[in-house]
């Protein structure tokens, strides 16, 4: 009786495990091709909001586009639960940008803007510490599943080196991250000395 007791018993763990690994969801980090492309992490829309941008623009000379734009940050869950607990991210971490036109006018709208059903591109921040030099690379999709790493001349990696709030992630416009790296003391020297040169 003792046996099929803890037989029974045993039996009951495998099944709550099997339950438990079949509700869990897969993790988020890069993944690539055999040619080094990274593969667009196609359910990025269920990992965590961090923010929207308007019309956004890092230049001062920048050209004005003929529409508005939306720019939506996800970052994959479990990154975004280490930044919770640390103020920074750890390695694997990937953020996806999504750009989406606004609309003004459709439906009851009479005012302001609204996001379309149109995505006009998504870029993705990843950090592979063993893959990238610099720890951190940028990858833009377009349309396509697959992308190459945006070359390390690019102006996007001196930008972020020079003005991201933590680990060259530009969590100024993270509002709801921004004060737990605050609170961590994570945030960079370059960011809090721009702040302040700002505030003044």
């Amino acid at each position: 009786m003792m046996k099929t007791n803890l037989l029974l018993a045993v039996l009951v763990l495998l099944c709550s495990a099997a339950l438990l690994n079949s509700t869990t969801p897969p993790a988020s980090g890069p993944e690539y091709t055999g040619d080094g492309q990274m593969k667009l992490p196609e359910n990025y829309r269920q990992w965590t909001y961090l923010t929207t941008g308007f019309d956004m623009s890092y230049s001062p000379n920048a050209m004005g586009m003929d529409h508005h734009m939306f720019d939506n940050v996800f970052a994959s869950p479990e990154s975004y639960a280490a930044f919770l607990q640390t103020g920074t991210w750890p390695d694997k971490t990937v953020l996806v940008l999504e750009g989406r036109r606004a609309e003004g006018r459709g439906s009851i709208n009479q005012k302001g803007n609204y996001q379309s059903t149109d995505i006009m591109g998504i870029e993705a921040h990843v950090k592979d510490e063993a893959r990238f030099p610099g720890k951190w690379a940028f990858f833009i999709f377009g349309d396509a599943k697959t992308a190459k790493m945006v070359p390390t001349n690019m102006e996007c990696y001196s930008c972020h080196a020079d003005h991201a709030a933590v680990d060259t992630t530009f969590v100024q416009f993270y509002p709801t991250l921004l004060p737990i790296a605050r609170s961590k003391g994570t945030l960079s020297a370059a960011y809090q000395k721009e702040s302040a040169a700002v505030q003044k």
